[in-house]
């Protein structure tokens, strides 16, 4: 069977296999680059310890605002705290369990090792840049009021930057000395790092999500439709979980999403470039990300708006700048570094016409221009000042039915275009390789590092968002914010909610980036293990030759496509309903507050802001195993119970569906979030209007397509990449050889589906709406 075997396929695609055990030493000027890597990944946190400092320096305006202020801090800290306790369970159990995949003792320790540190890492930027978001927000309010635009907007950008460059530096630093302690197996090592990152992340992201998006859903549909008072309204007893949803979610949540994104992304070009450059291979992909490092700093320092300047301006003028710097930087770099021809580098393309230095060069600024695209893209669709929101806002006069379809449109439509320039930047990556599979993987993992150089300015504007949002809520809630300050608070609300948008799209596309060069690097690993194997080829049944055929003609390879595409739309469908259950619970307890204590419409009674927080917690810490478990077991099962080949095409139909999800998700929901901003402008009839009331459904309805579901299935595919090409060495041992054990490997992915099987139908069976204060309702939705 042409095309199955390392054998017996195309030469290039048998070189990536026996080039992945090709030793590797690095050179003392080599060793002399990643050390000045690693000082460079030194220098950024010390930069982001530098913006913290000015952020901490600004004023905290009112008492009132400082006391909202430290309920937000109080809530966020609890519920991060909580979290950590319930991840560090799986974080001991991956531990041992990597521990005791096959291979080399002291790459399974550091592999095990770095496990931990990646995760460590993931979860010191998600907590880190909380902690700053909800100091920094009261801060963005005091400015507003007391001093402008400009210095409100400098507070909230500065505020990203500190966890951007943490972002940056971390994820340098944890690459740079794993290069340095283990060198030539380094990639091995690095893929617990990552493994150890995404799994947070994912964590993360869906736990805030569904924090997050539960109690702004519970409030807007309390709040604003039922009882008619504003979203940052005092009287609402969610307002406070709200606030700290978007940290905990937006700030926590995405920074961690970034970081993992990151480090996945170096990774794959670690491990791929050892096949495709050998030393430079190990040393470049850290060169780029260094120097994105360099840039970011002047990106951040270069955000600045103008006098009556929008936002937006402001910050995209500075990623340009940023991008373009960087851009150059790099080719410099690749000309410095790189030599001129593959002489030297890799002896089988000695005679080819290939030239590295225009490899690297133009898959680094491939990645630097899809950065800049998608950011166009995403902003066009999203931004308050584009047709497309206008139109959906424009619907509202006909009902929310109409602004729920309209959106959803929208966000099929723009998930095509988005896709298409994805692809596109693919597929020049991989032509750049000229003909060599190893070299245009490699392509593609550089486009991702080129990607990365923009990374610092990308989680400022992330963070810029809820940062901003949380700034609003202060203002209404403490009514100490008003005239020309609470406008300037509105309008910096409306750029982060196209920024927050914006990064997703980029987020995508980073995740695509690196999950494709995951495929690669997943290749990779299962054709090594049945290389060092040593079968005889004539000697396989034909049911283990199907296990491990590619072609996508063969029924259980198609199979693997479509379970992969399913577990996006079933890892989706519980996010959703995740927060749907958890928004019910919400529901039914502010309810309760205003039905049982009249003196909160009046202001004579304080809102029980606590307990909405601890609903919001205890469901959303409830439902992170299911989703986690789905990520980590699917592809087990799959892998074990069908083949390596069946694997290798689950893996590209969850890519490619989950790009498509995730840009779909994002772009609608952004989309009616700021068509909620413009009628609250005063269009259509602006607040109070039937117009505003379809607009606040729609918004509600986007939340956990926007801040839940989608930003999740970045982390997702990487998590089930990774996991996949942990495991195909122990597949490809139970398959073929002296050690192949059918029933053992039945058994693991029996095993596995039985715990996917599990945690969905407990997942399933907790009920649509829980309440403590509504046990007849409990009772009637678990019916």
């Amino acid at each position: 069977m042409p095309g199955v075997f390392p054998s017996s396929a195309s030469p290039t695609g048998a070189l990536l296999a026996a080039d992945s055990t090709r030793s590797v030493s690095l050179s003392g000027g080599s060793l002399t680059l990643v050390a000045v890597v690693t000082v460079i990944a030194i220098l950024s946190l010390g930069a982001a310890a530098y913006f913290r400092q000015e952020v901490l320096a600004a004023g905290e305006g009112t008492v009132r605002m400082q006391e909202i202020a430290r309920a937000v801090q109080e809530g966020a800290s609890a519920y991060l705290s909580r979290q950590f306790r319930t991840l560090g369970v799986f974080v001991v159990i991956v531990f041992f369990v990597l521990f005791a995949l096959p291979g080399d003792a002291s790459v399974r320790i550091g592999r095990s090792i770095f496990f931990v540190v990646g995760a460590l890492f993931s979860a010191s930027i998600g907590y880190f840049g909380m902690s700053l978001a909800v100091r920094a927000n009261v801060r963005v309010a005091a400015a507003a009021r007391d001093q402008g635009a400009e210095p409100a907007m400098k507070v909230g950008f500065r505020t990203g930057g500190v966890v951007g460059m943490a972002t940056v530096g971390l994820g340098l630093l944890g690459a740079s000395v794993v290069v340095l302690l283990y060198r030539d197996d380094a990639p091995s090592v690095l893929e617990g790092f990552g493994f150890g990152a995404a799994l947070l992340a994912m964590f993360m992201r869906v736990g805030g999500g569904i924090f997050t998006k539960a109690a702004d859903v519970g409030a807007d549909l309390v709040g604003k439709v039922e009882q008619g008072i504003p979203e940052d309204d005092p009287r609402n007893a969610a307002t406070i979980a709200d606030n700290v949803g978007d940290n905990v979610g937006d700030c926590a949540g995405m920074a961690a999403d970034l970081f993992e994104s990151y480090a996945v992304t170096l990774v794959a070009a670690l491990i791929l470039g050892k096949a495709a450059f050998g030393e430079e291979g190990l040393v470049f992909p850290l060169i780029v990300p260094a120097l994105g490092a360099l840039t970011a700093v002047a990106g951040i320092l270069m955000t600045r708006a103008r006098q009556g300047e929008n936002g937006l301006k402001a910050i995209n003028r500075a990623f340009y700048a940023s991008a373009a710097i960087a851009a150059v930087l790099c080719t410099v770099a690749a000309f410095a570094y790189l030599p001129g021809s593959y002489g030297g580098l890799h002896d089988a393309f000695a005679d080819s016409d290939v030239n590295p230095r225009v490899v690297a060069i133009f898959s680094v600024l491939l990645g630097i221009v899809l950065a800049a695209a998608i950011l166009a893209l995403t902003g066009y669709f999203t931004g308050t000042d584009k047709t497309p929101t206008r139109d959906v806002g424009r619907t509202s006069l006909t009902g929310p039915a109409t602004v729920v379809l309209a959106g959803i449109s929208l966000g099929l439509e723009s998930a095509v275009y988005t896709a298409v320039v994805i692809g596109a930047a693919v597929y020049l990556a991989f032509l750049l390789g000229g003909g060599s599979v190893v070299v245009s993987l490699f392509a593609i993992a550089l486009a991702g590092c080129g990607l990365l150089t923009t990374v610092g300015v990308i989680v400022a504007m992330d963070t810029f968002g809820p940062v901003s949002d949380n700034a609003q809520g202060i203002a209404e809630m403490s009514g100490d914010v008003t005239g020309a300050g609470a406008r300037i608070l509105t309008d910096l609300d409306a750029v982060g909610n196209t920024t927050k948008a914006i990064t997703k799209g980029i987020a995508i596309a980073t995740a695509v980036l690196a999950a494709t060069a995951l495929f690669g690097s997943y290749s990779d690993a299962w054709q090594t293990a049945f290389t060092n194997a040593r079968v005889d080829e004539s000697s396989l049944s034909d049911s283990v030759v199907h296990s491990l055929s590619l072609t996508i003609s063969d029924p259980n390879v198609l199979v693997g496509l479509i379970l992969g595409a399913s577990v996006v739309f079933l890892f989706s469908g519980l996010a959703i309903t995740a927060v749907s259950r958890a928004a019910g619970a919400v529901v039914y307890e502010v309810r309760r507050q205003f039905r049982d204590h009249p003196g909160i419409m009046t202001g004579e009674t304080r809102p029980e802001y606590g307990k909405v927080v601890d609903i919001c917690t205890r469901d959303s810490l409830r439902e992170l195993a299911t989703p986690g478990l789905l990520a980590v077991m699917a592809p087990i099962a799959v892998g074990f119970g069908l083949g390596i080949g069946p694997l290798a095409a689950y893996l590209a139909g969850a890519i490619a569906c989950g790009t498509l999800m995730a840009v779909f998700l994002a772009n609608a929901g952004g989309a009616w979030d700021n068509a909620k901003k413009i009628v609250e402008d005063g269009a259509h009839g602006g607040k109070g209007s039937a117009a505003h009331e379809a607009t606040v459904i729609g918004d509600t309805v986007g939340d956990p397509f926007k801040d839940t579901a989608g930003p999740a299935i970045n982390p997702l595919i990487k998590v089930m990449n990774l996991v996949a090409v942990l495991i195909a060495p122990a597949i490809v041992k139970l398959t073929v050889g002296d050690d192949a054990n059918t029933g053992l490997r039945i058994a693991i992915a029996v095993l596995a589906l039985a715990v996917i099987v599990a945690a969905v139908t407990v997942s399933r069976r907790r009920g649509i709406a829980v309440g403590d204060a509504e046990p007849s309702a409990r009772a009637g939705a678990t019916r």
